[in-house]
């Protein structure tokens, strides 16, 4: 998945600016995820690329740049 598309999933759901949205910032701290943005942004990753993200690994994923990794890593 593509950079781009996860950014604007990520502005869609966490109603935050696109210019915030870089590898490096943080979901809860830059991106304003508290627990229930976070599971409403991993129902639609999930739903965007068709990859199920575990719980466990959504407690490691503290970066945009974390999310991407993982998407990479599991797409099919």
């Amino acid at each position: 998945m593509e950079f781009e598309q996860v950014r604007d999933i990520i502005v869609e759901t966490l109603g935050c600016d696109a210019e915030q949205v870089t590898m490096d910032a943080s979901l809860a701290d830059d991106l304003g995820a508290d627990s229930l943005a976070s599971v409403e942004l991993v129902m639609a990753l999930e739903e965007a690329t068709g990859i199920s993200i575990e719980d466990s690994a959504l407690a490691e994923m503290k970066t945009v740049g974390d999310v991407m990794n993982y998407l990479n890593a599991h797409k099919q």
